[in-house]
């Protein structure tokens, strides 16, 4: 019964994510998602919560929460946003500084959803090609002609570009917002945070999905001037008043007072990082050096496709694409280091 949709529905192409299969014998590494715990200490404050705070509705713009992230971040409380996860944050962003009539520049291989959020919005979508290794070209984005936005590493490459360079893009580019995607920065790359106060239209999105291993509790985070922060807000209240519940608010304040468990997780996933990007070069691949929780892997031959069959027969679940450009590599996400030594079984297999 589709004739009840819209034009718009009827011409969507949904974002397609990564396989939630489970079970005891399945090693997932497709989503990217922490292979450790939160802190202890979320697990704590979301034990604490009491039936009184569930039965009612939660702060609707997350003060404690805003408060404790513009203190670690070295900000004002007006100049933090948070949301129901960061892909909440881009929609509401695409929403509120790109359906304008004006391009919107990103990546060609890059995060899939930008092109769904252009394609719903109605957004008009330029590309900037990837050099033939894999590299953003930051020079390449035409100022002023539009709204740019890119994931910082990128994904699915891994690749981060040097904080200097995003700098020269925002002293060229003064007219339109830049939205920098940090959902995988704490594995090595450059935070862009420092920027927003000499940049009024940068604007940098976080997770708590990744790097403080949160993925099952949807949390975001957007940094950046008030008057972007206010745009934000204003979209976000005619949606839904309330996206981040109590639960939500209350570990994600015990996640960033809880630094050192998070250093401490982030420099196991990079030592992990080093000792598979080895093990997989070993095998015959090429590895794209990264600063991310994931690697991006050519297959020895090209035969990315057939290796992920193979692998997912044992159990092993990683991301392929049959697409130009990607249909010879692998993205592997970083999980235990027993995870790993089955993902190096399989393949030996």
């Amino acid at each position: 019964m589709t004739n009840y949709w819209t034009e718009t529905v009827s011409r969507l192409t949904p974002y397609v994510p990564g396989e939630q299969r489970s079970g005891a014998d399945i090693v997932k590494l497709n989503t990217n998602e922490n292979p450790y715990p939160p802190s202890p200490r979320v697990m704590e404050a979301i034990a604490a919560v009491s039936g009184d705070q569930l039965r009612r509705y939660p702060d609707p713009e997350s003060v404690a929460l805003r408060t404790v992230l513009a203190e670690y971040h070295g900000l004002d409380v007006s100049q933090v946003f948070v949301g129901n996860g960061s892909d909440e944050i881009l929609a509401l962003a695409f929403l509120a500084y790109f359906t304008n009539h004006k391009v919107l520049q990103f990546p060609d291989i890059s995060y899939s959803f930008y092109p769904v959020y252009c394609d719903l919005y109605g957004i008009e979508a330029r590309t900037v090609a990837l050099t033939d290794d894999y590299v953003l070209p930051i020079e390449s984005f035409e100022p002023n002609a539009g709204g740019i936005v890119f994931p910082n590493p990128n994904a699915p490459t891994a690749l981060a570009a040097e904080e200097s360079a995003i700098a020269g893009l925002l002293v060229r580019h003064t007219e339109q917002v830049l939205l920098v995607d940090e959902a995988y920065a704490g594995f090595g790359a450059s935070s862009v945070v420092g920027l927003v106060n000499r940049f009024p239209n940068l604007l940098v999105s976080q997770t708590y999905s990744k790097s403080r291993s949160l993925a099952g509790m949807r949390l975001g985070v957007a940094l950046g001037h008030p008057t972007l922060i206010e745009g934000l807000q204003r979209v976000k209240n005619s949606f839904n008043s309330y996206p981040v519940d109590a639960l939500a608010q209350a570990a994600g304040i015990a996640s960033i007072q809880d630094d050192t468990y998070y250093r401490k997780t982030i420099d196991q996933v990079i030592e992990t990082r080093r000792q598979t990007v080895s093990g997989l070069q070993k095998r015959g691949f090429e590895v794209l050096p990264s600063s991310a929780n994931f690697v991006f892997a050519k297959a020895p031959g090209g035969e990315a496709g057939k290796i992920f069959s193979e692998l997912d027969k044992a159990g092993v679940l990683v991301r392929y694409w049959d697409k130009p450009r990607l249909n010879e590599w692998l993205r592997i996400s970083i999980g235990t280091d027993d995870e790993m030594m089955r993902l190096m079984t399989a393949l030996d297999a």
